[in-house]
């Protein structure tokens, strides 16, 4: 029996490129990110889809998920990065690991 497919979505602070990987440096935990998600996708033959949204360039999709808004309106950018599973937020303030990205795929749900 197939697995279900995942949604990953993460919701990125404000940044100069999709991904951050631009400019003159480079923060290794956005490189950490950006790595762990090509390898998790690599690894899942497409059971699991990560999706980035930038607050900049896509405002609306923050304000389709209420517990996103919810911690933005708390916390400012400073909640950001924010990270769900299939709507759900089970991360925030911080980029998932590859380990944890790789658990919550393999729960389903993140649950």
């Amino acid at each position: 029996m197939a697995k279900p497919q995942v949604t990953i979505e993460i919701f990125d602070p404000p940044m100069c490129c999709p991904t951050g990987l631009c400019g003159p440096t480079i923060d290794p935990a956005l490189l950490d990110v950006h790595e762990a998600i090509l390898r998790l996708e690599r690894e899942q033959n497409g059971a699991t889809r990560v999706v980035r949204y930038l607050l900049a360039q896509q405002p609306a999709k923050f304000m389709e998920y209420p517990e996103v808004l919810e911690r933005l309106k708390r916390l400012g950018v400073n909640a950001l990065p924010i990270t769900t599973v299939n709507k759900r937020v089970v991360k925030d303030r911080a980029y998932p690991t590859y380990e944890e990205l790789a658990a919550w795929m393999n729960r389903g749900a993140g649950q």
